[in-house]
């Protein structure tokens, strides 16, 4: 299993950073939809949508996100105030009293509700094909990867108290401590080289990077608890011996989301 995750990883690391700095703005568009759209198909598998009803809501889906593209839409401050509420929130007490998965429209809109921001954010952090904000993006994107990696080994080494047993048993505070502490020393680099060109001071970013290392742990735990609902290991098979496209994204849709929130009304 390791081996089979290794090799699907050095698959798609590469095509990932070739998309990032490569790409031309729409290509980017489209590639970053494909990857929003197979979350959202993993995440109406998961609600227990009909087949036909999946069909329509990811064609649904898809062409508001084209009208969005062609239509230069961009979120405004009150979508973003909606996805500040949220993830700084909703989710959290949507954990703390583990609800019910939901059906039918809150579902949809649910769905919409989580995968769509991320998106918008994967244009907005990179709205154009320049290494800066290639760099930006990829800043973004890495605090989620070293809280991750940073989580599961500290986790592995030192976990004693469970972080949310009922939810995802194999998570633990101390995890989340050795994620604090990578996420900081991540942060002071980023700073260091660059990449954010954000305005703030040092100690303003690992002040920001906090709440955002709890809304990624808070992202992870949302879809574990999805799948507990479920009854599921995986949101699909796509991606051998990692499961699917959301269990690989689900930490960085809310990130991405929050992220490009604070920054657009102005905390970032």
């Amino acid at each position: 299993m390791l081996i089979t995750r290794i090799l699907t990883a050095l698959v798609l690391l590469p095509l990932m950073l070739a998309a990032l700095f490569l790409f031309p703005a729409a290509a980017w568009a489209g590639f970053s939809w494909l990857i929003v759209v197979l979350a959202l198909w993993e995440y109406a598998r998961m609600v227990g949508m009909s087949l036909p009803r999946q069909a329509c809501y990811l064609a649904l889906s898809t062409l508001f996100a084209a009208a969005a593209w062609f239509g230069h839409w961009r979120m405004q401050g009150f979508e973003h105030g909606a996805v500040l509420a949220l993830w700084l929130l909703l989710v959290p007490a949507w954990l703390a009293k583990r609800w019910k998965m939901p059906s039918g429209l809150p579902a949809w809109l649910l769905g919409w509700a989580l995968m769509l921001p991320a998106w918008f954010a994967f244009l907005e952090w990179r709205p154009d094909a320049t290494t800066h904000d290639a760099l930006a993006l990829l800043a973004v994107m890495g605090l989620v990867w070293v809280a991750d990696i940073a989580a599961y080994f500290s986790g592995k080494a030192f976990g004693r108290r469970k972080l949310a047993p009922a939810i995802s048993p194999g998570k633990s505070w101390e995890g989340v401590y050795g994620a604090v502490v990578c996420v900081a020393i991540y942060v002071a680099l980023v700073d260091h080289f660059g990449w954010l060109d954000i305005k703030l001071p040092l100690w303003g970013l690992l002040l920001l990077a906090l709440p955002l290392t709890a809304v990624s742990v808070c992202g992870d735990l949302l879809e574990s608890w999805f799948k507990r609902s479920a009854g599921i290991k995986d949101s699909s098979r796509l991606l051998p011996g990692h499961g699917g496209v959301y269990d690989r994204i689900d930490s960085l849709i809310a990130v991405l989301a929050v992220s490009n929130a604070l920054r657009a009304l102005g905390g970032m």
